[in-house]
């Protein structure tokens, strides 16, 4: 059976933070392949700061051709919106029988995880893949990490957000090293984030 990862994000732009974090779990794991799953745009977030769906999808689809065990994914965008992660996996459970499908999150995730819809079946069914993301105030462990399906990969913190760069960008500031080059050469070329 095909060991498949999921990474959910906007990636509003992709950035280098995610690649490094990506490749370490797919090299520290028993996976075969990470899909990184575009979430749609969210008609209660602002939109102006939130690239149409097809571009954040090229521009994960430019930072993964150099890796062959990693590939963009558009899956969430023919589905009903909101989109709810339980429902995707449902959707792909069915399209693709023989994989085995994972979660990857950050671990400020775990507190709002009991809130996400139907979450008991989520962690039942799925084994999660959490990683370690750097906290304000104080660090509390999560009840979660006692779980069988849950793990804790002690991947490196990568203190860069997709926010800051857009920002960074709006201000005409050098985002060069914080972006795949591809990205980087996408977003020089266009008026995206200015």
């Amino acid at each position: 059976m095909k060991k498949i990862g999921l990474f959910f994000g906007s990636f509003n732009p992709i950035h280098i933070g995610h690649l490094i974090l990506a490749n370490y779990i797919l090299e520290n794991s028993d996976m075969d392949e990470l899909w990184f799953v575009v979430s749609p745009q969210n008609p209660f977030k602002d939109k102006k700061s939130l690239l149409k769906d097809h571009n954040r999808l090229d521009m994960v689809q430019l930072s993964v051709k150099n890796y062959p065990n990693m590939r963009a994914s558009n899956v969430e965008f023919s589905l009903p919106k909101p989109s709810y992660t339980i429902d995707t996996l449902t959707y792909l459970h069915e399209k693709y029988p023989d994989y085995s499908f994972s979660l990857i999150m950050g671990e400020d995730n775990l507190d709002s995880l009991h809130k996400w819809k139907n979450s008991e079946t989520l962690i039942k069914n799925h084994h999660i893949i959490v990683y370690p993301r750097v906290f304000e105030g104080e660090k509390k462990d999560s009840e979660y990490l006692q779980h069988e399906n849950i793990s804790m990969i002690k991947a490196p913190v990568i203190e860069l957000s997709a926010t800051e760069i857009r920002n960074m960008i709006k201000d005409g500031k050098n985002v060069r090293p914080m972006l795949p080059p591809e990205v980087f050469e996408y977003l020089d070329g266009s008026n995206f984030y200015k």
